[in-house]
């Protein structure tokens, strides 16, 4: 395994081979599988294009060799920030089969987050799309590689801009030998107990952690969460989400469906219109979402427009779908409303199709597998009753035992014998969780999590600032949003306006930035003079103009 990753214990991997959750076989191996039972079966459509489970292989196995003759090599990281487009599939499976590990970046991050992935990661390449919007990802990689000495490689799905590659010739394989390309890639095989997969943490510290996922505990990942939502040949999948969250990659998201069989559908974009029209069009039967896009569908007239009877189920992730909105969810699209909750780290809970009412629309599932071992503890460490409150815990055949390159993290993250700190407060009724609240300091906005350390360290740098504590305040679309509460030095003024301007100029990803300023004199605190934000938040909820 990859120096700096924690290993399973030995017993416990062999645990789980004797029981036949790891079934030694690659991501790559995986989709591969699939396509020796189905080869021209449709794997994936974006707009006209649709690829055949054999086009899909035949062009990551191609790509991979490219990457090889490019340099790169087994265990070699690799930033990957590439929309939703089949090249993000091609590449995510290429990389996979020569045991390169992508580093699952996403399209909102930009300086200060990539550049913390290139130097936590030790990447050696980095994968970006051209223009998306009005932002030019080539030249932010251009400053990457002049910062990095060991980013040798600017890979470009579109024009590249000087000194760097462009994807689409590499996909193509005009320079691969299609001969010897069967041999190559078996001498660069990885072995299933490798690292596939680096995912990021929720960024509950001021930076995101490294998440090392094998082949073999991603496979299962794939397979358990599939098997859970009830996947198979017939599911057809939409992604409207980001593929590099772990939910949509994994959850059961693409892979789950390629280990099933099914066909992928990428969202061209989240518009309402081009959503429903491609559902009426492919006939989708499964879309992943979060409460913001349900929200607005629930709240709108444009889906009844199309044909949606092909829907069996929407699911939900990310942050927590109210009852009532499961409920209308139901009624309106007469199909299945799934709840998904879970951790990049590992343990995913799913509600099933068969469950009562009472579980279906109030709670956040059960674990995906029997062997998923789940405890709720108090402050103390000690188990709690079920329906008591407490600090949800994991440990199990698929979530990590470390992050990646950390252990002082490891030490706060992880138990002393092995289970994975979710940082969520629920109560437990059986194996089913129903989530209240979040224990770690940061905001969920619409999935996306905000880390308060993070954008209070980077407030802190404006002069005009004395104290600064972030709050996440009720949202009805996004469930919260972030307000920068501020204490100002003695004569300083400071605008909302302002505040923006500064941190857009710290290069931060946009769902980050805090969407309300409140200038206060003091803040409520405890006895040893710790920000109570608990009482922040409640002051502010309460007087919306404070």
């Amino acid at each position: 395994m990859l120096e700096g990753c924690v290993p399973w214990p030995a017993e416990a991997a062999d645990r789980f081979r004797r029981l036949g959750l790891w079934e030694d076989i690659t991501v790559a191996e995986m989709v591969e599988r699939t396509m020796r039972t189905m080869p021209d079966k449709t794997a994936v459509v974006f707009n006209d294009q649709r690829i055949s489970y054999a086009e899909l292989v035949r062009s990551s196995q191609r790509l991979a060799v490219a990457l090889l003759d490019l340099g790169l090599k087994p265990s070699d990281r690799v930033v990957m920030q590439l929309p939703n487009v089949p090249e993000f599939v091609i590449s995510y499976l290429a990389l996979n089969r020569i045991g390169a590990i992508p580093v699952m970046a996403l399209r909102a991050h930009r300086h200060n987050e990539v550049r913390h992935f290139i130097r936590a990661s030790g990447a050696t390449a980095y994968l970006v799309p051209d223009v998306l919007g009005n932002f030019d990802y080539r030249s932010m990689a251009a400053e990457m590689a002049s910062e990095f000495p060991h980013l040798r490689h600017v890979i470009v799905a579109g024009e590249p801009a000087p000194g760097q590659r462009a994807l689409g010739p590499l996909i193509d394989g005009s320079a691969v030998d299609t001969h010897a390309l069967g041999q190559r890639l078996d001498a660069v095989r990885p072995s299933p107990d490798d690292v596939s997969t680096m995912l990021l943490s929720g960024g509950t510290t001021s930076v995101s952690k490294l998440i090392p996922r094998t082949h073999n505990d991603y496979v299962l990942n794939a397979r358990l969460c599939a098997h859970t939502a009830g996947f198979d040949q017939g599911t057809v999948f939409m992604a409207i989400l980001p593929l590099g969250h772990n939910y949509n990659l994994a959850s059961p998201g693409m892979l789950g469906t390629f280990h099933a069989g099914g066909t992928v559908v990428i969202a061209a974009s989240t518009d309402i219109e081009e959503i429903f029209a491609t559902v009426e069009r492919e006939r989708v039967s499964v879309i992943a979402s979060v409460v913001p896009l349900i929200s607005n569908w629930i709240n709108s007239d444009v889906p009844a427009r199309f044909d949606r009877s092909t829907i069996k189920v929407i699911q939900n992730g990310g942050a927590r779908l109210a009852p009532e909105l499961r409920m209308r969810l139901r009624e309106q699209f007469h199909c299945t409303p799934q709840e998904i909750y879970g951790t990049a780290e590992g343990l995913i809970n799913m509600t099933r199709q068969g469950d009562p009412d009472d579980l279906l629309l109030e709670s956040s599932g059960a674990p995906v597998s029997e062997y998923d071992e789940i405890k709720v503890l108090d402050d103390n460490d000690r188990e709690v009753p079920d329906g008591e409150p407490g600090e949800l815990v994991t440990r199990g055949p698929y979530t990590i035992r470390g992050y990646y390159n950390a252990p002082a993290k490891n030490a706060e993250a992880f138990t002393a014998d092995g289970f994975y700190r979710m940082g969520d407060i629920v109560r437990k009724r059986g194996r089913h969780v129903f989530t209240e609240g979040r224990r770690k300091d940061l905001i969920n906005r619409g999935g996306e999590k905000i880390s308060c350390d993070e954008i209070e360290n980077l407030i802190f740098g404006m002069p005009q600032v004395k104290v600064v504590a972030l709050v996440g305040l009720p949202d009805p679309v996004f469930g919260e949003k972030a307000c920068a509460c501020v204490i100002l030095q003695p004569g300083a003024t400071l605008g909302f306006d302002e505040l923006v301007a500064y941190l857009r100029q710290q290069k931060i990803a946009a769902f980050k930035l805090p969407e309300r300023l409140a200038i206060m004199q003091e803040f409520p605190v405890s006895p040893v003079g710790k920000i109570l934000k608990r009482e922040l938040r409640e002051r502010l909820t309460a007087q919306p103009d404070a």
